[in-house]
């Protein structure tokens, strides 16, 4: 994210003395002394990455999860009837840019696959093969000089200022005032949308703002260095699923550490941290990590009650609703392995989610969002309506593709019964109020997960915050 947002989020963290995002230059303090035991709230990517933390430190930890398995939205699918093909029921993209990740992919030896694609384009029933479509010439100026005016904003305006000017609008009121108009901006609507999980209507203005501004940043610092250039973050995946490295970071730190199926009801804090679940069974330690989406966090008893700013921003947050429907294909028909599609036809989005794995078959994935998400989502079961509405989408680049679809699947993460949606959107004027309130501590617990990052949506800022919650835990402890 670009640097007035990190800033804004340092210095919250500063203000808060001890909360979440404190870049680790910024400590000072030495580590004197440890807490005997810390419990964490969820066994997703920021629960397991403070866990191994905790664990190079010595510190004794026991994390819950509610669910039947770890991983938390990274779900890694490896149907029977695919032949050893792997999909992502769940995160998908690691960025070149996203250094935690990466960094544990090289500590593990997990291998990446190259997962950046050439888009194909259908819109208005016209089809527009590999990479070709672009933007209109009107456009492409307008665009590069709002990149020009938020870069000179960046420099010189307050995160307080820049909030105030680019915080309180919707990304698609930002760009038709911007010049952004007919084809461009319906472009601009489908693709940008699958970044954030719902219509740009429904997404800050600088939230989207900071995001392409580092995309572009990023790729131009690469060209002058001669670096690969990201594709929006969309650049690699673990060879066998990204859940992978949740398996490894669990075997890391003793999976008898984590107690799966072990849904929070009740968190009392005292003297120390109490935990009751579901089953019955209580959990005792001295901090808490708390990582888990706002929907799940609002469904727990804190006792004493959470402060009246997070429970706002809590019941607040959203989650962008995201519905992924691999089809698995006799043969790969669309040819080129870097293949993606963009549509305007309820499909909304192809790409080919097995790339780069061997075998005759494949597995495209419709991705779709907001309410196009919901309507396939809740009509999972009937494949008969879904194979029709893929094969409309894809039928004037291909021809008729039904006869090859040899078995569907299909996740809607807004029915998730923990998160209700994929992960966290930031509207017009939440930015600085909604994020400030999760970054502060409550008690003995510190918060952490993806919708506290600096971007949402990726693996790299639920590893991110897991890690500085255990900074932040070890920095405040006070010898006795």
């Amino acid at each position: 994210m670009s640097f007035t947002r990190r800033k804004f989020i340092q210095n919250a963290a500063l203000v808060a003395a001890g909360s979440l995002l404190i870049p680790r230059h910024l400590v000072a303090t030495p580590y004197v002394a440890k807490p005997k035991h810390v419990l964490i709230l969820g066994a997703g990517f920021a629960g397991l990455a403070a866990a191994y933390a905790l664990h190079k430190q010595k510190i004794p930890f026991t994390i819950l999860e509610a669910r039947n398995r770890i991983g938390g939205r990274v779900h890694s699918f490896a149907p029977k009837e695919a032949d050893g093909l792997v999909v992502e029921l769940g995160a998908e993209w690691i960025g070149l840019s996203h250094e935690r990740v990466l960094a544990l992919c090289e500590e593990f030896k997990l291998p990446l696959l190259n997962n950046q694609f050439k888009t194909h384009v259908l819109y208005q029933g016209k089809y527009t093969g590999r990479d070709s479509y672009k933007f209109s010439e009107e456009w492409q100026p307008k665009w590069n000089q709002i990149m020009k005016a938020y870069a000179a904003d960046d420099k010189k305006l307050s995160s307080a200022q820049m909030e105030k000017k680019y915080g309180q609008m919707d990304w698609w009121r930002f760009l038709v005032n911007n010049g952004c108009a007919d084809r461009d901006l319906d472009f601009r609507e489908l693709g940008d949308s699958t970044d954030f999980g719902e219509s740009i209507r429904q997404v800050s203005a600088l939230a989207a703002l900071g995001e392409y501004y580092e995309n572009e940043k990023y790729n131009a610092e690469a060209a002058g260095n001669g670096r690969m250039q990201t594709s929006n973050q969309m650049d690699y995946k673990i060879v066998g699923g990204n859940g992978k490295l949740a398996g490894v970071l669990a075997d890391t730190i003793g999976r008898s550490n984590i107690r799966i199926g072990s849904k929070v009801i009740t968190v009392e804090q005292g003297e120390k941290v109490k935990i009751s679940s579901e089953s019955g069974e209580t959990f005792t330690g001295d901090k808490l990590i708390c990582t888990v989406p706002t929907f799940a966090l609002r469904q727990i008893n804190w006792k004493p009650g959470l402060p009246a700013s997070l429970r706002n921003a809590i019941d607040e947050l959203q989650y962008g609703r995201i519905n992924k429907h691999p089809v698995l294909f006799s043969k790969r028909f669309w040819k080129d392995e870097d293949f993606d599609m963009l549509t305007d036809m309820p499909a909304h989005y192809f790409y080919h989610a097995t790339k780069s794995q061997s075998g005759d078959k494949g597995i495209l994935i419709s991705y779709t969002i907001g309410d196009k998400a919901a309507v396939v989502g809740n009509n999972a079961a009937n494949d008969a309506w879904n194979l029709s509405m893929i094969n409309d989408a894809l039928q004037p680049a291909f021809g008729d593709i039904s006869k090859l679809a040899e078995k569907q699947w299909n996740y809607y993460w807004g029915n998730d019964q923990f998160s209700k949606g994929a992960y966290a959107i930031y509207g017009p004027g939440q930015w600085k109020r909604v994020l400030n309130a999760f970054q502060l501590p409550h008690l003995h617990t510190h918060f952490a997960g993806e919708h506290l990052a600096d971007w949402q949506g990726f693996m790299e800022g639920a590893i991110e915050t897991g890690e500085a919650a255990v900074e932040a835990i070890l920095q405040k402890v006070i010898k006795k």
